[in-house]
């Protein structure tokens, strides 16, 4: 991955952190006027135009702006952002719902589901090795603010009953040992439908069975909030979840 300049990493903060905010592709002139990057609107058109050529930046094809592409958030992801943490109220909260459920692996994956998907305003799916899945949310996918489209919406809904699918998201994330895994557009899904959609996936294990909990929304969904979120209901998982008797 090439270096970026502090310059070139303040900007693209502040471009990703716009289009979460709103949707739209970025210019050089909000960026000057609303993030007091200390430079003039040349420079910054200068930094993008080089943050384009690297791969980290995308031109919109509806407006002279630039949108972040899915290298560009997983760098924002990785280096950049600082995560929110959640609350000691949340936690608790979190664990009380579940706790009825320990005992029954079924119950547990589909009450943290649910729990996830009402906390977040987004889908949640799980899936297991087993071959179980469950998913809530998918309600959100059809939001009036159009945040995914409803060409990517339709195709969500028909993979959420896809084990296939899932089963193949639990090997690439099982290959990669890292505690979060993000697919991040059409680069992940290796599917042009899917280029204004995400996913942030934990992974746990309840003795023999191996599995994933995570959400799916729009791609400039506030990466900040919901990572902890899902690291915090995989930990969980496996903190309180018992086989079935």
């Amino acid at each position: 991955m090439e270096e970026l300049t502090p310059r070139q990493i303040e900007i693209l903060k502040a471009i990703v952190l716009e289009y979460t905010e709103t949707g739209d592709a970025v210019g050089s002139e909000v960026l000057e006027k609303k993030y007091k990057l200390g430079v003039s609107p040349a420079t910054i058109r200068n930094e993008m135009v080089e943050l384009a050529t690297k791969g980290y930046l995308k031109k919109s094809h509806f407006s002279a702006g630039r949108e972040p592409s899915a290298k560009g958030f997983r760098y924002y992801i990785t280096h950049i952002m600082q995560e929110k943490q959640i609350s000691t109220i949340d936690e608790v909260s979190y664990k009380n719902s579940l706790w009825d459920s320990r005992a029954h692996l079924h119950r547990l994956l589909s009450a943290s589901t649910r729990i996830l998907a009402e906390k977040t305003g987004m889908v949640s799916v799980s899936a297991t090795n087993t071959g179980e899945m469950y998913y809530a949310g998918v309600a959100c996918l059809f939001d009036e603010d159009g945040s995914i489209g409803n060409q990517s919406a339709r195709h969500l809904c028909d993979i959420l009953d896809e084990y296939a699918f899932w089963q193949q998201v639990m090997q690439r994330f099982s290959a990669t040992n890292q505690e979060v895994f993000y697919m991040l557009g059409e680069e992940d899904f290796a599917d042009p439908a899917f280029e204004s959609v995400a996913s942030v996936m934990g992974e746990f294990r309840v003795g023999e069975v191996q599995g994933v909990i995570g959400l799916i929304g729009p791609k400039r969904m506030r990466y900040d909030v919901y990572i902890p979120q899902v690291r915090y209901f995989s930990h969980l998982l496996e903190d309180i979840g018992l086989q079935d008797d």
